[in-house]
Protein backbone atom coordinates (compact mmCIF):
# COMPACT_ATOMS: atom_id res chain seq x y z
CA UNK A 1 0.00 0.00 0.00
CA UNK A 2 1.40 3.40 -0.96
CA UNK A 3 1.90 6.07 1.70
CA UNK A 4 -0.07 9.29 1.25
CA UNK A 5 1.88 12.40 0.36
CA UNK A 6 1.59 14.93 3.18
CA UNK A 7 0.84 18.61 2.54
CA UNK A 8 2.34 20.83 5.23
CA UNK A 9 1.86 24.59 5.65
CA UNK A 10 4.90 26.32 7.15
CA UNK A 11 4.50 29.29 9.42
CA UNK A 12 7.69 31.32 9.84
CA UNK A 13 7.24 33.17 13.13
CA UNK A 14 8.98 36.27 14.50
CA UNK A 15 7.89 37.95 17.70
CA UNK A 16 4.68 35.95 17.83
CA UNK A 17 3.58 36.83 14.28
CA UNK A 18 3.78 34.89 11.01
CA UNK A 19 6.18 36.52 8.52
CA UNK A 20 7.20 35.82 4.94
CA UNK A 21 9.84 37.14 2.56
CA UNK A 22 11.89 36.19 -0.49
CA UNK A 23 15.18 34.30 -0.04
CA UNK A 24 14.70 34.91 3.72
CA UNK A 25 14.84 38.71 3.22
CA UNK A 26 12.33 41.60 3.45
CA UNK A 27 10.04 39.85 5.91
CA UNK A 28 6.44 41.04 6.04
CA UNK A 29 3.61 40.32 8.47
CA UNK A 30 1.33 37.48 7.36
CA UNK A 31 -0.99 37.08 10.34
CA UNK A 32 -1.57 35.46 13.72
CA UNK A 33 0.03 32.00 13.91
CA UNK A 34 -2.70 30.32 15.95
CA UNK A 35 -5.48 31.66 13.71
CA UNK A 36 -3.62 30.59 10.56
CA UNK A 37 -2.90 27.16 12.04
CA UNK A 38 -6.60 26.66 12.77
CA UNK A 39 -7.50 27.71 9.22
CA UNK A 40 -5.03 25.26 7.68
CA UNK A 41 -6.26 22.49 9.97
CA UNK A 42 -9.81 23.10 8.72
CA UNK A 43 -8.55 23.05 5.12
CA UNK A 44 -7.11 19.57 5.62
CA UNK A 45 -3.42 20.11 6.36
CA UNK A 46 -1.72 16.84 7.30
CA UNK A 47 0.77 18.52 9.61
CA UNK A 48 1.90 22.02 10.59
CA UNK A 49 5.40 23.43 10.91
CA UNK A 50 6.34 26.48 12.96
CA UNK A 51 9.81 27.93 12.45
CA UNK A 52 10.92 30.73 14.78
CA UNK A 53 13.06 32.70 12.34
CA UNK A 54 14.47 35.01 15.00
CA UNK A 55 14.74 32.49 17.83
CA UNK A 56 16.05 34.89 20.47
CA UNK A 57 15.99 34.35 24.22
CA UNK A 58 13.53 37.25 24.51
CA UNK A 59 10.78 35.64 22.44
CA UNK A 60 11.19 32.02 23.54
CA UNK A 61 8.35 32.40 26.05
CA UNK A 62 6.16 33.75 23.24
CA UNK A 63 6.98 30.68 21.15
CA UNK A 64 6.07 28.24 23.94
CA UNK A 65 2.74 30.00 24.51
CA UNK A 66 2.01 29.96 20.77
CA UNK A 67 2.70 26.21 20.63
CA UNK A 68 0.46 25.56 23.62
CA UNK A 69 -2.44 27.58 22.17
CA UNK A 70 -2.09 25.89 18.79
CA UNK A 71 -1.96 22.39 20.25
CA UNK A 72 -5.22 23.09 22.08
CA UNK A 73 -7.01 23.86 18.79
CA UNK A 74 -5.25 21.82 16.12
CA UNK A 75 -5.18 18.03 16.23
CA UNK A 76 -2.55 17.10 13.65
CA UNK A 77 1.21 16.67 14.14
CA UNK A 78 2.96 19.94 14.99
CA UNK A 79 6.66 20.49 14.31
CA UNK A 80 8.41 23.44 15.95
CA UNK A 81 11.90 24.62 15.08
CA UNK A 82 14.18 27.59 15.55
CA UNK A 83 16.56 28.14 18.44
CA UNK A 84 16.52 24.52 19.65
CA UNK A 85 19.95 24.00 21.20
CA UNK A 86 19.56 21.31 23.86
CA UNK A 87 17.63 18.28 25.03
CA UNK A 88 16.01 20.60 27.58
CA UNK A 89 14.64 22.81 24.78
CA UNK A 90 13.10 19.71 23.19
CA UNK A 91 11.58 18.67 26.51
CA UNK A 92 9.92 22.09 26.92
CA UNK A 93 8.53 22.15 23.38
CA UNK A 94 7.11 18.63 23.65
CA UNK A 95 5.65 19.58 27.02
CA UNK A 96 3.86 22.53 25.43
CA UNK A 97 2.27 20.37 22.72
CA UNK A 98 4.81 19.95 19.91
CA UNK A 99 4.96 16.48 18.36
CA UNK A 100 8.27 16.95 16.55
CA UNK A 101 11.15 19.39 16.85
CA UNK A 102 13.13 20.93 14.02
CA UNK A 103 16.85 21.50 14.48
CA UNK A 104 19.36 23.11 12.14
CA UNK A 105 22.17 25.45 13.20
CA UNK A 106 22.68 23.86 16.61
CA UNK A 107 23.17 20.43 15.03
CA UNK A 108 25.77 21.83 12.65
CA UNK A 109 27.59 23.44 15.58
CA UNK A 110 27.37 20.23 17.67
CA UNK A 111 26.31 17.13 15.71
CA UNK A 112 26.15 15.05 18.89
CA UNK A 113 22.94 16.92 19.75
CA UNK A 114 21.13 14.74 17.19
CA UNK A 115 22.28 11.58 18.97
CA UNK A 116 21.27 12.97 22.36
CA UNK A 117 17.74 13.86 21.24
CA UNK A 118 17.28 10.57 19.40
CA UNK A 119 18.50 8.58 22.39
CA UNK A 120 16.15 10.44 24.73
CA UNK A 121 12.98 10.77 22.64
CA UNK A 122 13.41 8.58 19.55
CA UNK A 123 14.22 9.44 15.95
CA UNK A 124 10.56 10.21 15.17
CA UNK A 125 10.84 13.45 17.16
CA UNK A 126 13.70 14.91 15.08
CA UNK A 127 13.12 16.87 11.89
CA UNK A 128 16.56 17.86 10.65
CA UNK A 129 16.15 21.11 8.73
CA UNK A 130 18.59 21.96 5.93
CA UNK A 131 18.83 25.47 4.48
CA UNK A 132 20.83 24.80 1.34
CA UNK A 133 22.09 26.76 -1.62
CA UNK A 134 23.95 25.91 -4.78
CA UNK A 135 27.73 26.20 -4.57
CA UNK A 136 30.71 25.07 -6.61
CA UNK A 137 32.83 24.57 -3.51
CA UNK A 138 31.28 21.21 -2.53
CA UNK A 139 31.31 17.89 -4.42
CA UNK A 140 27.50 17.69 -4.54
CA UNK A 141 27.06 21.28 -5.69
CA UNK A 142 25.00 22.14 -2.59
CA UNK A 143 26.24 23.78 0.60
CA UNK A 144 24.65 24.28 4.02
CA UNK A 145 23.78 27.69 5.43
CA UNK A 146 22.96 28.58 9.04
CA UNK A 147 21.27 31.33 11.05
CA UNK A 148 18.25 31.60 8.79
CA UNK A 149 20.33 31.44 5.66
CA UNK A 150 22.57 34.35 6.64
CA UNK A 151 25.82 32.38 7.04
CA UNK A 152 27.25 30.02 4.46
CA UNK A 153 29.29 27.06 5.69
CA UNK A 154 31.80 24.84 3.89
CA UNK A 155 29.71 21.73 4.60
CA UNK A 156 28.48 19.62 1.71
CA UNK A 157 24.70 19.40 2.17
CA UNK A 158 24.37 15.87 0.80
CA UNK A 159 27.23 14.49 2.90
CA UNK A 160 25.52 16.10 5.90
CA UNK A 161 22.26 14.30 5.08
CA UNK A 162 24.04 10.95 5.28
CA UNK A 163 25.60 11.86 8.62
CA UNK A 164 22.45 13.13 10.32
CA UNK A 165 20.44 10.07 9.26
CA UNK A 166 23.13 7.86 10.76
CA UNK A 167 23.04 9.91 13.96
CA UNK A 168 19.28 9.44 14.37
CA UNK A 169 17.36 12.12 12.47
CA UNK A 170 13.89 10.78 11.69
CA UNK A 171 13.01 13.16 8.88
CA UNK A 172 14.77 15.67 6.61
CA UNK A 173 13.27 19.07 5.79
CA UNK A 174 15.21 20.29 2.77
CA UNK A 175 14.75 23.95 1.95
CA UNK A 176 16.28 25.55 -1.12
CA UNK A 177 17.55 29.04 -0.28
CA UNK A 178 17.78 29.77 -3.99
CA UNK A 179 14.10 28.94 -4.57
CA UNK A 180 12.65 30.18 -1.26
CA UNK A 181 9.80 32.62 -1.80
CA UNK A 182 10.40 32.90 -5.54
CA UNK A 183 7.24 30.93 -6.49
CA UNK A 184 9.21 29.45 -9.40
CA UNK A 185 8.99 25.81 -8.29
CA UNK A 186 10.93 23.41 -6.07
CA UNK A 187 14.60 22.65 -6.70
CA UNK A 188 14.07 19.16 -8.11
CA UNK A 189 17.77 18.42 -8.50
CA UNK A 190 18.29 19.13 -4.80
CA UNK A 191 15.35 16.92 -3.77
CA UNK A 192 16.66 14.06 -5.93
CA UNK A 193 20.14 14.34 -4.42
CA UNK A 194 18.78 14.31 -0.86
CA UNK A 195 16.50 11.35 -1.67
CA UNK A 196 19.47 9.32 -2.89
CA UNK A 197 21.35 10.06 0.35
CA UNK A 198 18.49 9.59 2.81
CA UNK A 199 16.78 6.48 4.13
CA UNK A 200 14.21 8.55 6.09
CA UNK A 201 11.27 10.65 4.84
CA UNK A 202 11.97 13.94 3.06
CA UNK A 203 9.95 17.15 3.21
CA UNK A 204 10.50 19.41 0.19
CA UNK A 205 10.45 23.16 0.84
CA UNK A 206 11.15 26.34 -1.05
CA UNK A 207 9.74 27.69 -4.30
CA UNK A 208 6.15 26.48 -4.60
CA UNK A 209 4.09 28.94 -6.61
CA UNK A 210 1.56 26.88 -8.58
CA UNK A 211 -0.49 23.76 -7.92
CA UNK A 212 1.46 22.07 -10.69
CA UNK A 213 4.73 22.50 -8.78
CA UNK A 214 3.93 19.95 -6.08
CA UNK A 215 3.67 16.66 -7.99
CA UNK A 216 7.16 17.02 -9.59
CA UNK A 217 8.62 17.37 -6.09
CA UNK A 218 7.03 14.05 -5.15
CA UNK A 219 8.33 12.49 -8.36
CA UNK A 220 11.82 13.75 -7.39
CA UNK A 221 11.59 11.88 -4.09
CA UNK A 222 9.70 13.99 -1.56
CA UNK A 223 7.42 12.23 0.92
CA UNK A 224 5.82 15.53 1.92
CA UNK A 225 5.57 19.00 0.39
CA UNK A 226 5.76 22.20 2.40
CA UNK A 227 4.82 25.74 1.43
CA UNK A 228 4.17 29.07 3.09
CA UNK A 229 3.43 32.20 1.08
CA UNK A 230 1.02 30.58 -1.40
CA UNK A 231 -1.15 29.51 1.53
CA UNK A 232 -0.75 32.74 3.55
CA UNK A 233 -1.61 34.89 0.53
CA UNK A 234 -4.62 32.78 -0.42
CA UNK A 235 -3.13 31.88 -3.81
CA UNK A 236 -4.28 28.31 -3.18
CA UNK A 237 -5.72 26.19 -0.40
CA UNK A 238 -4.51 22.92 1.08
CA UNK A 239 -7.42 21.17 -0.60
CA UNK A 240 -6.54 22.55 -4.02
CA UNK A 241 -2.97 21.29 -3.67
CA UNK A 242 -4.23 17.85 -2.64
CA UNK A 243 -6.60 17.66 -5.60
CA UNK A 244 -3.75 18.65 -7.93
CA UNK A 245 -1.59 15.90 -6.44
CA UNK A 246 -4.37 13.34 -6.76
CA UNK A 247 -5.00 14.35 -10.36
CA UNK A 248 -1.30 13.73 -10.97
CA UNK A 249 -1.67 10.20 -9.61
CA UNK A 250 -0.37 10.80 -6.07
CA UNK A 251 -1.98 9.32 -3.00
CA UNK A 252 -3.27 12.01 -0.59
CA UNK A 253 -5.64 12.20 2.36
CA UNK A 254 -8.69 14.19 1.30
Amino acid sequence: MSVATRVIPCLDVAGGRVVKGVNFLNLRDAGDPVELAATYYEQGADELTFLDVTATVENSATTYEMVRRTAEQVFIPLTVGGGVRSVEDVTRLLGHGADKVGINSAAIARPGLINEIADRFGAQVIVLSLDTKRSEKTPSGFVLTTHGGKRETDIDAIAWVREVVERGAGEILVNSMDADGTLAGFDLELITAVREASSVPIIASGGAGKREHFAPAVDAGADAVLAASVFHDGTMTIGEVKHALRNAGKEVRL
